[in-house]
Parts: C-alpha cells; structure tokens; sequence
C-alpha cells in the first residue's frame, strides 16, 4: 500500500477562527487570560461551521466570488461570537454550582 503524506490539508476555517478568537478575546477578560478557554470558544466555533478542507489558502480564496467570501467572514464572525457567549456563560454557570 501507498503511503501518502495529508499533513499539508487543513480546514480552512481553523486559522480564521483562531484568528478571530484572538481578535476578540480582549473583550471577554476572564476568557482572555485562560488558554483552555481560548481554546474551548475555537472548538464551539469551529463546530458552528462547515468544514472546509484544502491544501493551499490560495486555493480556496481564489473559487471564492466576493459575495461568498463575504458569507464566509460573516459566518466565522458570528460562530467566534457566538462561542465567546457560550463558554462564558457554561464557565458562569460552572462557577454557581461550586
């Protein structure tokens, strides 16, 4: 059997996710100072999209229209918002029961 080498795929959205929950993180201090946390609004985020898997980033931007590149920031914007809510208020509500 053949051995091929899949390092070089990746899902597109992982760098634009970490990307934006590095970009918003200073406006959700007690998640900021926390990796674990940091990370856990990546993953809620990351698994509020469609995956999309490719080799080169110049790959996907290039098949992209305007309007769908658009679509895309406005989805990874709303998922790392959306996710930043999330792990803040389940850290909350973790808190409470202590």
């Amino acid at each position: 059997m053949q051995t091929v080498d899949f390092t070089s795929l990746y899902n597109h959205h992982e760098r634009e996710v970490f990307a934006a929950v590095m970009q918003e993180a200073p406006r959700f201090p007690a998640i900021e100072a926390d990796d674990d946390l940091l990370c856990d609004v990546a993953c809620v985020a990351l698994n509020r999209l469609p995956p999309r898997y490719i080799r080169h980033a110049v790959d996907f931007s290039f098949y992209l229209t305007e309007p769908e590149r658009l679509e895309t920031d406005a989805a990874i914007a709303e998922a790392v918002s959306y996710a930043f809510n999330f792990v803040q208020a389940r850290t909350a509500l973790r808190a409470k029961k202590r």
